[in-house]
């Protein structure tokens, strides 16, 4: 599950693995390992992956299907176009 995760949310953020393992401090075979499943990060690692993403930890490791979004620092306006978008999207 968490192989599949981290490409995903990976991808969606449209870097490569090389950009990706920069942003964390990491080789692009330590990403590739990751996402093929060989090995499995730190405890450490999986929090500041959880970071970049944005998400929890519970999501990346499967233990939650929901996904959330961090809007700290976001006024209530931003908030609600936001929220707006997410309503458009739902009714597409």
């Amino acid at each position: 599950m968490f192989y599949e995760r981290i490409k995903e949310l990976r991808l969606s953020l449209g870097i490569n693995q090389v950009q990706f393992g920069k942003k964390l401090n990491v080789s692009k075979q330590c990403i590739s390992n990751w996402e093929s499943g060989y090995i499995q990060p730190s405890i450490d690692m999986l929090i500041r992956i959880a970071e970049t993403f944005s998400i929890s930890a519970d999501y990346l490791l499967g233990l939650n299907d929901k996904l959330t979004i961090d809007v700290s620092g976001l006024t209530n306006e931003q908030i609600l176009h936001i929220q707006a978008v997410i309503n458009d999207l739902k009714k597409a």
